[in-house]
């Protein structure tokens, strides 16, 4: 593959944010040229060897999700965490038959698994990460343990047995999680996305090879993969309009880089990828990161890293300025566990290292399933709040931002929502890092009831039964193309 050598590198603190790389050629001829990287297919195939590709799906075309999951290269494990219907249509049950399908037809290495599985949910709470699930179900814990002090240890067994069953929160950043910890169980080094709702598989083929030529480019072992999409066609009087940008990741962008402005005195333009659903990043850098929940997961990126590894000057000065904010979230980080000694020692390395985030421009355009405006509106102020909550973001930032929000007609008559603005962040999980991925994987496979492995070159897909930790072997009724 050939790709344009970034022309500038933005450097905040530790992290380096490189110019936008366009991909000039998907198979190149491993020339030498002084202009661009040209990287070779073997270099390429041993990082996807290296990989895990996870696709957060929920109620999605089944015919997409199947073009998906045929476009991802052969050397990727594939991870499909599901949230789709299972009550009056069960959907994951279908899209559990197309896994074990694609399996039976081309022996790549896939697993799946519900984000409702109550055995999930169980796994969390045994290793103590209990941020990723539903708030009743903790409210529940909390119940019992003060039922226990007042009424005896009788009265508090009661009522936790009644709360016993733990669920895993809505949201597509929760099952990013889910499929971070089991590619970790699988020993990946390399992690990343890719969204079920796209009509062209090849450009999904194209995305996971952007991934790992960015790694192939990488000096640091802290390292992310960030796609622009050339074009994001719209149908406009009954004909394709390519259009370059969104209105979400445009604004998105604006704030990311005032913010960098602001810290730095000088103006820039280099966050391009603030919204990239199609990321990806090296395990020992989604080790340490902190993740917001629903669809502010990929602003949040740069957020975190911003406030965790940008400027010193830039974050005394914001501690200053907001010393009881900050004071509010290194006291909940304390309480999550998020700086205990391994953490910490994995962010102290990458601070040395340096953060590396790549943005690369993809040759084929994105064309995917329109959520509606409510969807947009949705991720647009998501967005919008994650920068406002910045421990970085000055006043004036603060006020563009509360300026640019008084323009949404979706917030002009929701005063309850706007209301909502100035108060505490959106609710942040803890990094992975501090998870025994050991122990998760045990107590998953002795509990769950939708967790189906099929191994790279099996002819059979393991399930596990849930209860007795066996396997068994399941094939597909499913329709064969």
């Amino acid at each position: 593959m050939l790709l344009e050598m970034p022309r500038h590198t933005e450097i905040f603190g530790s992290v380096k944010v490189h110019e936008l790389q366009r991909v000039l050629k998907l198979d190149s001829g491993g020339f030498e040229n002084p202009r661009a990287k040209d990287i070779s297919s073997e270099e390429l195939k041993g990082v996807l060897k290296r990989s895990a590709i996870v696709v957060p799906v929920k109620n999605e075309n089944l015919n997409l999700l199947d073009g998906v999951l045929r476009a991802i290269p052969f050397d990727c494990s594939i991870i499909v965490v599901s949230n789709s219907e299972r009550v009056s249509q069960d959907t994951y049950k279908m899209e559990r038959e197309l896994v074990t399908n694609t399996h039976d037809l081309t022996q790549q290495e896939i697993l799946i698994i519900h984000q409702k599985d109550p055995g999930l949910g169980s796994a969390f709470h045994e290793v103590g990460y209990e941020e990723i699930l539903e708030k009743e179900k903790l409210d529940g814990k909390e119940a019992g343990e003060e039922a226990g002090e007042e009424a005896g240890e009788e009265a508090g067994e009661e009522t936790g047995k009644e709360k016993k069953e733990w669920l895993v929160r809505d949201g597509k950043s929760e099952g990013m999680i889910i499929g971070m910890l089991l590619a970790k169980s699988l020993g990946k080094d390399f992690i990343g996305f890719a969204d079920a709702d796209n009509f062209v598989p090849g450009a999904v083929r194209e995305y996971v090879m952007d991934f790992a030529a960015g790694f192939c480019m990488s000096e640091s072992p802290f390292s992310m993969v960030r796609l622009h999409w050339r074009y994001k066609p719209k149908v406009v009087e009954d004909k394709l309009y390519f259009k370059k940008w969104g209105r979400v990741s445009e604004t998105t962008n604006k704030y990311l880089n005032l913010l960098i402005s602001t810290c730095t005195g000088f103006e820039t333009g280099v966050v391009i990828t603030g919204n990239a659903g199609e990321h990806a990043l090296t395990t020992r850098l989604a080790d340490l990161m902190c993740y917001s929940t629903g669809y502010t997961i990929e602003p949040y990126h740069f957020v975190f890293l911003f406030d965790k590894f940008g400027p010193r000057e830039a974050e005394e000065s914001a501690e200053k300025v907001g010393a009881e904010k900050a004071g509010a979230e290194k006291a909940g980080a304390e309480k999550a566990g998020t700086e205990k000694g391994g953490t910490e020692k994995a962010s102290s390395e990458a601070a040395n290292a340096g953060i590396e985030i790549f943005q690369i421009e993809t040759l084929n355009p994105h064309l995917h399933e329109e959520k509606g405006e409510a969807h947009i509106n949705e991720m647009l102020t998501g967005s919008l709040r994650m920068v406002y909550n910045c421990r970085l973001c000055n006043d004036y930032v603060k006020s563009k931002v509360l300026a640019e929000l008084e323009g949404l007609e979706a917030l002009q008559e929701d005063w309850e929502a706007r209301s909502r603005w100035k108060g505490k962040p959106s609710h942040i999980m803890p990094p992975v890092g501090r998870i025994d991925v050991g122990k998760f994987m045990k107590v998953l496979k002795s509990s769950s009831e939708s967790l189906l492995r099929c191994k790279q070159g099996a002819t059979k897909c393991e399930v596990v039964e849930r209860g007795r930790g066996e396997k068994k072997n399941e094939t597909s009724s499913f329709y064969r193309p």
